[in-house]
C-alpha cells in the first residue's frame, strides 16, 4: 500500500502491473531479482519491495536516482535529508508515484542502500502488465544468488567474507561464519521464500507515526 507524508495508506485501484529487474552493481556472477508490483506504488513502497526481494533488512539509508520525465532534471528520491549532510536535495519518495518517472521509455533508475557500504542496484522496468486479480502482489518470480550480508563492507568486504567462509583453512573462517549465523550459501536463492512486508508497517519501523 502506498504510503503519504503523514504515514497513511492510499486506497487507489491498480489495474497494472510493474515488472522490474533489480541486479546488484559490481559482482559476478550477478545478484538480481525480478519482481512485479502495484503500478499505484510510490517509491518508499518500491524501495521496502526492494528490500525484501534482495534479502537486505533495511537499516540504513536509501535513495534513488531517476530522470524526471517532465522536467528532464536528474532527481535523488528517498527520505529527504533534514540536516543537510548530502548537501543534495533528496525528494520524500512516499509522496512520489512511481508511475511518474518509470515508463517502457525511460525505464532505468538507480538505487544505492547503505550509504557506508554503498550498495548500487540498477532497476530496470521491464514490462507493464495487467493486473491478474488471482495473484497477491508485489511477488517476485525469479532471481539469482543470495544478498550480501548487512555491513560486511561494500564488494571489497563481501569478497574478503567469501573467501574467509569458503576456505575452512581460512584464520577468519569460523569467525565469519559465526557472524553470519552459522552458515552461507551465495549460490542460494529461491523466490518463492522471498516474503514482502507492509510498506505501511515499515513506515512506522522507521518513523514512529
Amino acid at each position: 500500500m502506498a504510503t503519504s507524508k503523514k504515514g497513511k495508506a492510499s486506497r487507489k485501484i491498480f489495474t497494472e502491473v510493474y515488472q522490474f529487474r533489480i541486479s546488484l552493481e559490481g559482482i559476478e556472477p550477478a545478484i538480481w531479482r525480478r519482481m512485479q508490483v502495484p503500478s499505484n506504488y510510490t517509491f518508499w513502497d518500491l524501495h521496502v519491495a526492494i528490500q525484501d526481494s534482495m534479502g537486505w533488512l533495511d537499516y540504513h539509508l536509501h535513495m534513488f536516482r531517476i530522470l524526471n520525465p517532465t522536467t528532464k532534471e536528474r532527481e535523488v528520491i528517498g527520505i529527504p535529508d533534514e540536516e543537510e549532510a548530502f548537501d543534495l536535495e533528496i525528494l520524500p519518495g512516499w509522496e512520489l508515484p512511481i508511475s511518474d518517472y518509470f515508463s517502457l521509455k525511460k525505464p532505468k533508475a538507480e538505487y544505492e542502500y547503505d550509504f557506508g557500504d554503498s550498495w548500487q542496484h540498477d532497476v530496470v522496468l521491464e514490462k507493464i502488465l495487467p493486473r491478474d486479480m488471482h495473484s497477491k502482489y508485489p511477488k517476485c518470480i525469479a532471481g539469482e544468488r543470495a544478498c550480501p550480508p548487512e555491513d560486511c563492507g561494500g564488494i571489497g568486504g563481501y569478497q574478503e567474507f567469501l573467501e574467509a567462509v569458503l576456505n575452512p583453512a581460512h584464520e577468519e573462517h569460523e569467525s565469519m561464519l559465526e557472524w553470519v549465523g552459522g552458515s552461507f550459501d551465495s549460490e542460494h536463492f529461491n523466490p518463492k521464500q522471498v516474503r514482502f512486508d507492509s510498506p505501511r508497517r515499515r513506515w512506522k519501523i522507521a518513523f514512529g507515526k
